[in-house]
């Protein structure tokens, strides 16, 4: 286990068992991979069955009090008016600048209250920084765990415990009872597929996972390690910060930082609002991108890695920040930072990595549901 790693795991014996070293992510002790099985097996058991994983290592954060929307309206992209309780959203968090900074989900739980699970950026800091002055109480709350069941067995099998979860739609919530357990089940996930996430007391967590692991083997269900959201967000263009990010790949002479234009990340400004940090800049940046993020398809048995170079015409012109290799299709597929010029469908690509040197083309992506008909299901 990484030293930095200050936050425990309740399930710690349960990762160590599968064969994890828990390596450290977001200052919380993490299964990166199981020897128990293959990122392949994981990666297959989400897209055709479902599969366990243990995403506590985000951050959750309770926000309470009459001015906790106006924090909110201030430090995210959405529209905070128009979510209501038991509703959630995806938004971005920028800095004065209009450059990307975290990304979260909003989960309003009451009139005045927010549960707020945040990534790896500074969103956590900037909150802090906006509660001052606010008739309003910010809340760490790393008791919470968070057990993700993805796949499309995930409903066939929590619907046999909890009544009326069939109707949750997606991005939606309900609190609930699971397995005598007090628990808020959240339709949400980073997959692709559809999905629930389970988020519980620290003291439950070993008792929920087992249970699920247990009943779920009959039907295929599989604990799965954290990289195999790797393989799954290539496929369903759902990026991670920092690592398709400047911070990771930075420019030659610019600071660090990224607009929601280059990442593909706009549609999470709600429809003409103003207000929230770096808006001006946000608006004003629009058709300024230095980059664009695009899908890579690789003529290739091999993952591709972060960090490969892709050349058009024998010049570089952009770099791979993850990738996989699907099982099921056959595809070498990967995210990648790459010109604006370059990153349209087709453009002939040639990829000069540190374990395969080959031909590709750009591609669009979402690569596995364009539509989100899987993870929308009624």
């Amino acid at each position: 286990m990484s030293v930095m790693s200050w936050r425990r795991s309740p399930l710690a014996d349960r990762h160590r068992a599968l064969g994890s070293s828990l390596e450290d992510w977001n200052g919380m002790e993490t299964a990166w991979t199981y020897t128990a099985s293959t990122l392949a097996d994981e990666h297959e058991a989400i897209r055709t069955k479902a599969a366990i994983m243990d995403v506590s290592g985000l951050r959750k954060v309770h926000l309470t009090g009459p001015h906790s929307h106006h924090v909110l309206q201030r430090a995210t992209t959405r529209d905070v008016r128009k979510i209501y309780p038991g509703r959630s959203v995806y938004a971005a968090m920028l800095n004065d600048g209009g450059k990307f900074t975290d990304d979260c989900i909003l989960y309003r739980t009451g009139p005045n209250s927010w549960m707020v699970v945040l990534g790896s950026g500074t969103g956590y800091e900037e909150l802090t920084r906006d509660i001052v002055g606010k008739n309003a109480a910010l809340l760490f709350d790393d008791d919470l765990q968070d057990l993700s069941l993805q796949g499309p067995l995930a409903i066939e099998y929590l619907a046999r415990h909890v009544p009326g979860l069939r109707e949750l739609k997606y991005f939606h919530h309900l609190q609930t009872v699971l397995f005598g357990k007090h628990v808020m089940i959240s339709r949400t996930g980073y997959t692709g597929e559809r999905g629930y996430e389970i988020f519980c007391r620290a003291e439950d967590a070993p008792a929920i996972w087992d249970q699920i692991v247990s009943e779920g083997r009959e039907i295929g269900i599989i604990p799965a390690s954290f990289t195999a959201l790797d393989w799954l967000r290539v496929e369903s263009y759902l990026l991670f910060y920092p690592y398709d990010n400047s911070q990771m790949y930075p420019f030659a002479d610019e600071p660090p930082g990224d607009t929601l234009w280059e990442l593909g990340l706009d549609f999470t400004v709600s429809p003409d609002k103003v207000g929230f940090r770096g808006a001006e800049e946000h608006y004003r940046l629009k058709g300024r991108e230095r980059f664009k993020i695009y899908g890579v398809v690789a003529e290739t048995d091999t993952v591709l890695e972060g960090g490969d170079v892709l050349l058009h015409e024998g010049k570089p012109i952009g770099v791979v920040t993850c990738g996989m290799v699907s099982r099921l299709t056959g595809r070498s597929l990967a995210i990648a930072r790459m010109s604006v010029e370059a990153a349209r469908e087709g453009t002939p690509l040639e990829v000069n990595g540190k374990a395969v040197q080959c031909k590709a083309i750009a591609h669009p992506i979402n690569f596995d549901d364009p539509q989100k008909k899987k993870r929308t299901a009624a």
